[in-house]
């Protein structure tokens, strides 16, 4: 990462009792071919306002050391605090580093879809990291809630891009993650098909061969390195070919079976390109900027054959965010 993006998430902050507010944005990764490797960010996300929660006294050992009150997408289960995969987190940091627990009260607002490939868990923990950093006042910067984050999720895909934004690539080297963003000035449409059951990433990732081919491994390297290219030279009409895979695509058709049927539409009538979104199942799609998306988006749900199938229209976004409130 840059000097700017391994900057000081401490400055400003007063100490470790400061409500703070954290915007983690839902992500896209692999994009095709770049598995474990590209991502992407969405102007879609989860914003988390946390403080310390205020304890009736300190010798209560009944007091919560948790309290959620959460609105938007799934909220029922975003409430929960048994199993809280944000709370979890923040647990595991403070422990690991051998802080006192600070417990919170947290108001949760979430925009992205649950279990279908759209980075949920990559920004519950770099939220949780993140929440351990400020109030364990452990005076790490972005760089390195990144590093502890991408440890936790077991790739750095996801979390580098809800962290730095717009389109990353990331690579880890000597067991640390080195990743980087571009892609700040496209403004192309994303259109995310939704399909009613989730799929988890362990079973996803089951389903993959244990080795590949030389064809198929070079065919990924050519479309990877020809991605990077399209989205730091804005070359829309490089990503029909630029967006296809041989690497985990083909293995996870049965189990996502969207994909089948809307990669046909890569490169016509305004769609440019077409991937499985993360391990899937949901289906990403990236349209011109002038195209008409609920055109196209009606065009899928006629393709898919399901007139009430969810499509979310999005576009992409800057990469997580802190304040003091």
């Amino acid at each position: 990462m840059s000097e700017s993006e391994g900057r000081n998430l401490g400055q400003n902050l007063s100490d470790n009792q400061s409500a703070v507010r954290l915007r983690l944005p839902a992500t896209s990764a692999n994009l095709g071919p770049g598995f474990d490797t590209l991502g992407l960010a969405m102007a879609i996300a989860l914003t988390i306002e946390a403080r310390a929660l205020q304890l009736p006294g300190a010798t209560d050992v009944s007091s919560p050391e948790l309290t959620i009150m959460a609105t938007g997408r799934d909220a029922e289960r975003c409430a929960r605090t048994r199993n809280n995969l944000i709370f979890e987190t923040y647990r595991e940091v403070l422990q690991s580093a051998e802080r006192a627990l600070v417990p919170l009260d947290m108001r949760v607002h979430n925009e992205i879809p649950l279990g279908v490939g759209c980075g949920s868990s990559a920004a519950a923990r770099l939220g949780g990291v993140m929440l351990a950093n400020h109030f364990g006042e452990l005076g790490w910067d972005l760089r390195a809630c990144v590093q502890e984050a991408c440890r936790r999720e077991g790739h750095p895909d996801n979390v580098a891009a809800c962290a730095l934004g717009h389109v990353t690539v990331s690579a880890v080297a000597d067991g640390s993650v080195i990743s980087v963003a571009c892609g700040q000035h496209l403004q192309w449409k994303l259109l995310l098909a939704l399909p009613p059951v989730s799929l988890a990433t362990e079973k996803a990732r089951e389903l993959l061969p244990a080795e590949y081919s030389r064809t198929d491994a070079v065919a990924n390297v050519q479309r990877t390195a020809l991605l990077v290219a399209a989205f730091a030279l804005g070359r829309g009409d490089l990503l029909r070919v630029a967006m296809q895979d041989r690497m985990h695509q083909p293995y996870r058709m049965d189990a996502c079976p969207l994909l089948e049927r809307l990669l046909p539409m890569a490169g016509s009538s305004g769609v440019l390109g077409v991937a499985l979104s993360g391990a899937g199942p949901a289906v990403l799609l990236v349209v011109e900027a002038d195209a008409p998306a609920g055109e196209i988006a009606e065009r899928i749900r006629q393709v898919v054959g399901d007139p009430a199938l969810e499509i979310v229209e999005t576009g992409l976004g800057p990469g997580a965010t802190l304040e003091l409130i």
